[in-house]
């Protein structure tokens, strides 16, 4: 079933590898999660009162840093790569939705998002390797792909529409948490609106369906793996994020579920 959409594993032991190591690595973070062992960022950023000070950056200094060196790889493939493996039309499209992914992360983070909290150095610096080894490796396995044999079933504009409603929806919902406090409000609230009477997550469910989208376009292995462990990885930071409400809102409803609507 696979050969039918995908292309062959390229023969290369770094992609090999780099699958095998993202699915896990992100599985694993996941499931830390669920446990409680978060990483340090966004409202879980002081769960470890024995944190230093000095280990730490501002949430907006710290998201920058996270997205800016995958935004980078996938704007400097664009000039790195041959001009003629950059003529395949899948290949393009691939660069493009993620580095307009990682542009729109930035652009959020510079005139969206409202911060209160902290980034911890280890957990930037792990985040930040993450997105730029992915999109490095996503961009080459595609690259190594240039000349074999398309799948039979193309769902390269499948995936263009996947990757769009992603990104819009995704993007709809942090703008409808950055209206819940003014630059000066540090205090979480409740979200509301969109489809935030339903999950907690909704952001997360989108971003999910983004990258889904990004593997579709693309069709390799890689790009398929990592969707599947980014998928796994938010599952438990909203399964996570639900347990945080609950323990902080007394008046939380009950049937708000983690990221799908009336399932989880």
């Amino acid at each position: 079933m696979a050969w039918l959409i995908l292309f062959a594993p390229p023969p290369s032991i770094y992609v090999t590898v780099m699958t095998v190591v993202s699915a896990v690595s992100l599985a694993n973070a996941g499931w830390s999660e669920v446990r409680g062992k978060h990483l340090q960022y966004s409202k879980f950023w002081n769960s470890n009162k024995k944190q230093l000070l000095n280990c730490q950056l501002s949430s907006r200094t710290g998201m920058l840093l996270i997205y800016s060196p995958a935004f980078l790889v996938g704007a400097a493939s664009f000039w790195l790569l041959h001009a003629a493996e950059s003529g395949s039309l899948r290949f393009m499209l691939v660069k493009s939705v993620l580095t307009i992914h990682f542009l729109k992360r930035i652009l959020e983070v510079l005139l969206v998002h409202k911060y209160s909290g902290r980034v911890m150095v280890d957990s930037l610096i792990l985040i930040s390797l993450s997105y730029g080894l992915s999109t490095a490796t996503m961009i080459y396995a595609q690259q190594l792909t240039q000349g074999f044999a398309e799948p039979p079933i193309d769902l390269m504009y499948p995936g263009m529409v996947l990757f769009l409603v992603g990104i819009t929806v995704n993007f709809y919902h942090h703008c409808l948490l950055s209206k819940l406090r003014s630059n000066r409000d540090k205090e979480y609230k409740l979200p509301k609106g969109g489809l935030f009477g339903l999950v907690v997550c909704p952001h997360y469910l989108f971003e999910i369906i983004g990258f889904w989208g990004v593997a579709f376009v693309s069709q390799t292995l890689y790009a398929f793996s990592f969707a599947t462990a980014t998928t796994l990885y938010l599952i438990g930071r909203s399964y996570a994020t639900r347990r945080w409400y609950l323990s902080k809102f007394e008046d939380f409803p009950k049937h708000i579920k983690a990221l799908l609507p009336f399932l989880f």
